[in-house]
């Protein structure tokens, strides 16, 4: 008489369906009563989860592209980031000029101090410095 656990049967069908909905291994093994252990332990189980995870990421690729056809703007833009290398980026050069505040007299430091917050340009007598 052989001895141990009888061999957990695990409900195939059931693991493509959870795995197209890209369920973790975790909540599959959950949904099923079983340990991760059990699971990944069993070759059938690994190819078909593979294979429902695989068509689960090409159905929702095909819902986006689809949405994208139909005018999706959002969808459009993302789908642009992801696969096109575009991105919303934007490289802003500005040149900044920093004085040495210990040449600088009270009267030029309250002007340099007007000028950034009205977004102005004043000049000074000062020497620069620039890094």
């Amino acid at each position: 008489m052989a001895g141990g656990r009888p061999k957990f049967k695990i409900d195939y069908d059931q693991v493509e369906k959870l795995a197209n909905l890209q369920c973790t291994q975790e909540e599959i093994a959950s949904y099923l009563g079983c340990s991760v252990d059990t699971l990944q332990r069993d070759a059938e189980f690994c190819g078909i989860y593979k294979r429902g995870m695989d068509k689960g990421r090409m159905s929702l690729r095909r819902k986006q592209w689809k949405a994208a056809e139909d005018g999706d703007r959002t969808m459009l833009v993302w789908l642009g980031k992801q696969y096109l290398r575009q991105s919303d980026k934007q490289d802003i050069n500005k040149n900044v000029t920093i004085y040495d505040a210990s040449e600088l007299s009270d009267s030029e430091l309250a002007n340099i101090a007007t000028a950034g917050s009205t977004g102005a340009t004043r000049q000074t007598n000062s020497k620069k410095v620039t890094h």
